[in-house]
């Protein structure tokens, strides 16, 4: 348990130096300053080109409209910006060698993959808190009024496979030792679960309704009963995934 807290330490303030954290959390802070002007603001501009002779007729916006930018922004951009920040986690220090230094001085494999897991989970998780809270904050103040009822439950269904990507993304970097293997592995998994979705009866199962659906849940449009299926599954798939990672780890020759 120490070894593991020692390379989480670690792990983190190499987060720090390589400015990765720091860019994961400005471009989040930056996603959840824009998502409820761009909600506010985009009547407005359209009011602009109707000025020049195009005829524009938008309903006002509310609050809504800034929680669909934010889950447009943290589902498409933000999921793509993670893969690419974390799809050389283990690449880089395979590469130079670093590793073999730490494993032959006590450090067990275990610790190395939980603790690499732990660091990308941190950095996801307070990037995307630090999004909602902004978002939140702006929201509460452009659009005054009672907030959607199921938001939290939407924005954990948004973590939730943000965590499930991340663990895929580590089992792969264990399997190809390269940047581009854990990015393609993970995209070609991604895709599978696109043609998954085709199928309705398998689509209630599929991880990606997690942030396919969330919109339909801050709607009101669906129980948040109708997710929980993915849910299970989505949860089940991330251990699974965290610990092959591990076993693969384990008897890998570095």
């Amino acid at each position: 348990m120490r070894n593991y807290r020692i390379f989480l330490k670690k792990e983190l303030v190499e987060y720090f130096k390589t400015y990765k954290l720091i860019l994961l959390v400005l471009i989040f802070a930056i996603f959840g300053i824009t998502n409820p002007l761009l909600a506010k603001l985009t009547p407005v501009i359209l009011e602009k080109f109707a000025e020049s002779g195009a005829k524009i007729t938008l309903p006002e916006p509310t609050a809504i409209d800034a929680w669909m930018q934010f889950f447009k922004n943290a589902t498409q951009m933000g999921l793509i910006i993670l893969v690419i920040i974390f799809s050389g986690i283990l690449a880089t220090e395979q590469a130079k060698g670093t590793l073999i230094n730490l494993l032959t001085k006590g450090l067990s494999r275990t610790s190395v993959v939980l603790a690499k897991y732990t660091a990308m989970l941190i950095a996801w998780s307070g990037s995307l808190l630090l999004c909602f809270a902004l978002s939140y904050g702006y929201t509460k103040f452009l659009f005054p009024g009672k907030l959607p009822k199921l938001l939290v439950f939407a924005v954990f269904c948004l973590w939730l496979f943000g965590a499930f990507l991340l663990a895929m993304l580590l089992f792969f970097a264990v399997l190809s030792n390269t940047h581009y293997g854990s990015m393609i592995g993970t995209g070609i998994v991604i895709m599978l679960e696109m043609l998954i979705n085709m199928l309705p009866k398998v689509k209630i199962w599929n991880p990606l309704s997690l942030v396919n659906r969330n919109m339909e849940l801050v709607r009101n449009q669906i129980a948040k009963e109708a997710l929980f299926k993915s849910l299970g599954l989505t949860t089940a798939l991330t251990i699974i995934l965290v610990v092959m990672a591990v076993m693969v780890f384990k008897k890998k020759k570095l």
